[in-house]
């Protein structure tokens, strides 16, 4: 079953037993590793408990795909349902999986729950595909953080921290985390302790230097390097940037998502100035704010495009995610390409 955006956080807080396993995929590591795991713990509490969770090899699945059912059908020797862990799967683990659902599907028997975690799937995947189709499975995709999911990241970590935070140290720790939930988990992490104890029954507030103070050079600022130099047509900036990003192993997807960001916020600007705003008071209305340290650059890149050629851009950014999500071709060339195409019409208008 493939469960739709909406309903994924319930399922990742409470799954609904008529699932016996649970694929979990997609270009986030981080978030694919996190909801894997809030899964598996839904049925054992301690995930290294040799009694109660097994972990299987994908290669080995691809030559005894019957093992997995065995594993999920073993008693635990202290009693209660078992985890069976599938980490970094692909379609070397689809006949394993398909045999296991069958098996649970005719005996219909609780067996332990088993749950796999793959990278970024394509819809032709025969694996993804499985799950998708079946009735005692569910599908989770984990895609990048978005603004708003990031947000309540931060809210939500602060929160559980007895933490509050100021409304411009979230603009910046949004602007500066990246989209990898991993990453973003871990430096909130960093912040927290930095804040030190709460005395009980206390809250402190993170302010936007205490968020400073903290995060700083993560992978996000290179994200953003790669936007910034894109839309404002610094094409020496740009491929400096974008082959130190490959290098480091950085997510073609995660690059557009974060170019994509940037032309959206442009050309939300751009839309309200063309109904009779100031460019001023239409920069007012993005959330998050432009840093006052970075107006002068975003009203720069600003007079390089109209709301026409923003479309435009955007469309090549869609057009790239779609190549990278469907085609063979190299992943780094399509997003590559997209970057200077759009860096090029920026310099272009100037």
């Amino acid at each position: 079953m493939k469960i739709q955006y909406r309903d994924i956080e319930s399922q990742v807080k409470k799954l609904d037993p008529k699932y016996v396993a649970v694929l979990v995929y997609g270009p986030d590591e981080g978030l694919v590793r996190e909801r894997a795991e809030k899964i598996a713990r839904q049925v054992v509490e301690d995930l290294k408990d040799p009694f109660l969770v097994a972990s299987l090899d994908p290669d080995t699945l691809k030559s005894e795909p019957a093992l997995l059912a065995d594993e999920a059908a073993a008693i635990s020797m202290m009693g209660g349902r078992r985890v069976v862990r599938v980490d970094g799967a692909g379609e070397n683990a689809r006949e394993a999986a398909k045999s296991f659902l069958d098996s649970a599907q005719e005996t219909n028997r609780e067996d332990g729950l088993v749950v796999i975690a793959a990278g970024n799937l394509k819809p032709s995947s025969g694996l993804r595909k499985l799950f998708e189709g079946a009735k005692n499975a569910a599908a989770i995709p984990c895609y990048e953080d978005n603004q708003a999911a990031l947000e309540g990241l931060i809210l939500s970590v602060m929160r559980d921290n007895n933490l509050r935070i100021e409304p411009d140290a979230v603009a910046y720790l949004q602007a500066n985390m990246g989209s990898d939930r991993m990453i973003s988990r871990s430096e909130l992490e960093k912040l927290v302790t930095y804040m030190g104890k709460v005395p009980e029954g206390q809250t402190l507030t993170v302010t936007l230097d205490d968020a400073r103070a903290c995060v700083g050079d993560s992978g996000a600022l290179t994200l953003d390097m790669i936007a910034k130099a894109t839309s404002g047509g610094d094409l020496r900036n740009l491929d400096d940037v974008l082959f130190k990003s490959f290098n480091r192993g950085e997510n073609p997807i995660s690059i557009l998502y974060a170019v994509s960001r940037r032309l959206q916020r442009m050309h939300f600007v751009r839309g309200m100035m063309d109904q009779g705003q100031g460019m001023e008071q239409a920069m007012g209305k993005l959330m998050p704010r432009v840093f006052p340290m970075e107006a002068a650059q975003f009203k720069a890149h600003l007079g390089k495009w109209t709301t026409d050629s923003l479309s435009r851009a955007l469309e090549i950014v869609m057009l790239a995610e779609q190549d990278c999500k469907t085609t063979d071709m190299p992943a780094e060339t399509i997003c590559a390409r997209a970057c200077l195409r759009i860096a090029n019409a920026a310099r272009a208008r100037r």
